[in-house]
């Protein structure tokens, strides 16, 4: 079910036996990923998402999420999905047909086979998201050292994509707890074995995307903290080139005000004078010039 009517879930939830409090959940707004037993099913809370492209606004997030909440009976499984834009959605519905066709033979054990290739859908989906997060964070890498590259633009990308990761964090970490509450269901259960095996991948493949985004997190932070020191080591160099070519002007300045007074002096009134003058600003200005270029400075 794809945005349904509250009326329309109501019903089916009576016809059904849904838990009241389950149904509550699947029309509030903003749950939060988790897994919940009841007597007669289990109630999944899940987040399939996606990298959007980019929008006018810079510091916009462009992560999509669709909040897909599954009803676990003995006999089948119930999905209602809250999809933004029902005409461009986020998790592809058409795929899951896909993967449950394509291990058409695990279906004969049930539900448990149907919740599987629905959850690793959404988890593979949440990987590619993931990738995409870590190329973004390698190109802001690339451009760090790049001389020619916006300072600003780079500020603003490393923001939006700690946004986003912290986004992606709130969805994938739980996902482990959902995947050991199923599983610890089974066990108790008493469920067939021959699907221990494809949950116990799906797992790995959580625990994978969790550890994916916490190393992301760390090359984010390290990203924005190098940013700033490489920020720091410009303007140190910028200051010193400055500095250099200050005390390279303020020679001539020197010599031509000393050379300017209304008072006699040495070579006064003479062409000595301006001849000495202009050797003693050429020769200064250069012993300054070589002495700043060969510390770096200039």
């Amino acid at each position: 079910m794809c945005n349904p009517d509250h009326e329309v879930l109501c019903e089916l939830a009576h016809e059904l036996g849904f838990d009241q409090h389950a149904v509550e959940d699947t029309v509030a707004n903003a749950e939060r990923t988790k897994a919940s037993r009841y007597a007669t099913h289990t109630f999944l809370t899940v987040y399939a998402t996606a990298l959007g492209p980019p929008t006018d606004n810079d510091l916009e997030s462009r992560l999509l999420t669709t909040r897909v909440s599954i009803f676990v009976l003995h006999a089948g499984i119930v999905t209602v999905r809250h999809e933004r834009t029902p005409q461009q959605p986020v998790f592809d519905i058409d795929e899951v047909v896909r993967r449950w066709d394509d291990n058409a033979d695990l279906l004969r054990l049930g539900a448990p086979a149907l919740l599987h290739g629905l959850l690793d859908v959404i988890v593979d989906g949440q990987f590619d998201t993931i990738q995409d997060l870590d190329d973004a964070i390698e190109a802001l890498e690339d451009g760090l050292f790049d001389d020619r590259a916006l300072t600003r633009k780079i500020q603003r990308d490393t923001y939006r994509l700690r946004k986003e990761l912290v986004e992606l964090r709130r969805i994938v970490l739980p996902m482990r707890e959902v995947i050991n509450t199923i599983m610890r269901r089974r066990a108790e259960r008493g469920d067939t074995v021959e699907l221990d095996s494809w949950y116990a991948d799906l797992y790995d493949h959580v625990i994978r995307a969790a550890e994916w985004t916490e190393s992301l997190r760390d090359m984010i932070t390290t990203v924005f903290e190098t940013n700033l020191s490489l920020q720091d080591a410009r303007l140190n160099t910028i200051m010193k080139k400055l500095t250099g070519w200050a005390a390279i002007i303020a020679v001539p300045t020197a010599v031509t005000g000393w050379y300017g007074q209304n008072v006699p002096y040495p070579g006064f009134s003479d062409t000595a004078g301006v001849v000495s003058s202009a050797l003693i600003i050429i020769v200064t200005s250069g012993l300054l010039y070589v002495l700043f270029k060969r510390r770096g400075w200039i």
